[in-house]
């Protein structure tokens, strides 16, 4: 077999990042900078929940390999499930390296009228986690070693791009996505995770954007990059397929949904009524939007379906996700029942069936991302926290920023898709495509 050259790069890339690690000297000490806390601030009841949440949100990843791998036809089962898993390996490296550092390291980025807003953090912050040890941070940990706070971020950015692979499945070559992986979450991610979470973030303290577990970082970001990547890539050859694997769809649903309590109850970064309340709500709007899914799939003439069932159900968390925290279980039934109707619409409109999103990643993540951020704001607890509590001024700046967050992503990835494309092609050939991606990238095949 031929070893191309984008293989060799790629392996002397990884053996550069880890013999370098070893020689990297630290710079200044970041401790000394006054904003760590004593080792007796560290609460154990919110570390052993944090270490159970990092657990649960690492376990979504898998599976979502299996919710996306059983959606897609037979002979690229294990190409998708492995698009999916391989983005634990990429980018909890990158974010080793640098992608902490990007995310939450210290701001960079503009003054407006004498106050500084964060765009980006410094790269030098945090290389190779330096810095990043057991004492907790005054400002984004203040209970939990700073390492663990590090860690639990991290399983966020690893499924951020894994949830895009859905839009291309089926046509998209492995080592192409590799690179456009480790851009998006450099280019992508991480400044958008600096503007809402890192307390000096632009959308944060400017904006006053409420992201409880990530509906504008996770779902909108990837849904807008799954859109970019659906148009770059263009029609699948044969767009119509039968799902090979309904069991695993539904094995996925559930690990997902597992998983989500500690996406959503873990980001309370305690274990605390703020966890107990996002727990509750993440669970009872996932009930509500997969009830409403399949009963307005029936009233439309549709069947009742597992797969319908399952779309549904992680509708409904992607659209909580942003409030679980700030909102009550009775308007978390709301939120997934409408959701769950909105979602649907687009899954089923012409219009965006004309783009091929191989497994409607935009309608489902993009547009619940959306939703939830409108309700956040609609919602959240809180004197003048939302609209119904007085805080129009909120709202606002909640629509402003879904548009900055929906033209920053969309356009920035596809920058990043035509970058990627430059550099080594994007698409499979049609000999490798009609072959399937199992043999024509992995020489694999399910049985």
């Amino acid at each position: 077999m031929k070893i191309g050259l984008k293989w060799i790069v790629s392996f002397s890339l990884i053996a550069l990042v880890a013999i370098g690690g070893l020689f990297w000297t630290p710079g200044t000490d970041i401790s000394d900078k006054g904003v760590f806390l004593t080792k007796d601030k560290i609460v154990g009841a919110d570390v052993a929940w944090i270490l159970a949440a990092a657990g649960l949100v690492l376990l979504m990843t898998p599976g979502l390999s299996f919710f996306y791998g059983g959606m897609v036809g037979r002979k690229n089962i294990i190409s998708t499930m492995l698009q999916s898993f391989i983005a634990l390996g990429v980018v909890s490296i990158v974010w080793v390296v640098v992608g902490f550092s990007l995310s939450f390291g210290e701001s960079l980025g503009v003054t407006i009228a004498g106050k500084h807003y964060g765009i980006i953090g410094n790269p030098l912050s945090y290389p190779f986690f330096n810095g990043v040890g057991g004492l907790p941070h005054s400002m984004m940990a203040p209970t939990i070693p700073f390492i663990l706070f590090a860690l639990f971020q991290m399983k966020f950015a690893v499924i951020t791009p894994a949830i895009i692979t859905g839009s291309f499945a089926e046509r998209v070559r492995f080592i192409s996505y590799l690179l456009f992986i480790v851009l998006f979450s450099i280019c992508i991610y991480t400044p958008l995770c600096h503007m809402v979470w890192h307390p000096d973030g632009l959308l944060n303290k400017y904006f006053g954007v409420k992201d409880f577990a990530g509906g504008t970082v996770v779902h909108m970001s990837a849904g807008f990059a799954a859109l970019a990547g659906a148009l770059v890539l263009g029609k699948r050859k044969n767009p119509h397929h039968e799902p090979s694997n309904i069991p695993y769809v539904l094995l996925g649903t559930g690990m997902l949904w597992f998983g989500w309590f500690g996406f959503n109850a873990g980001s309370a970064l305690s274990a605390s009524a703020s966890a107990a309340t996002a727990f509750g709500t993440t669970t009872i709007a996932s009930a509500s939007a997969m009830m409403t899914w399949i009963f307005f799939d029936r009233i439309n003439g549709r069947s009742v379906s597992a797969l319908g069932a399952c779309i549904g159900a992680v509708v409904g968390l992607v659209a909580i996700t942003p409030g679980c925290g700030f909102v009550s279980i009775q308007e978390s039934l709301f939120i997934g029942f409408i959701s769950a109707i909105v979602s649907n619409l687009m899954v089923n409109w012409k219009v965006l069936k004309k783009i091929d999103d191989t497994l409607d990643v935009f309608a489902c993540h993009g547009v619940g991302g959306i939703m939830g951020m409108i309700l956040t704001a609609i919602f959240a607890h809180g004197e003048k926290a939302s609209l119904l509590h007085g805080g129009v001024e909120v709202f606002l700046h909640h629509l402003t920023a879904l548009f900055l967050v929906s033209a920053f992503t969309f356009l920035g990835s596809l920058l990043l898709y035509k970058v990627t494309n430059a550099i080594i092609t994007l698409r499979v050939s049609e000999e490798s495509e009609t072959m399937g991606l199992d043999l024509s990238q992995h020489q694999e095949h399910f049985n």
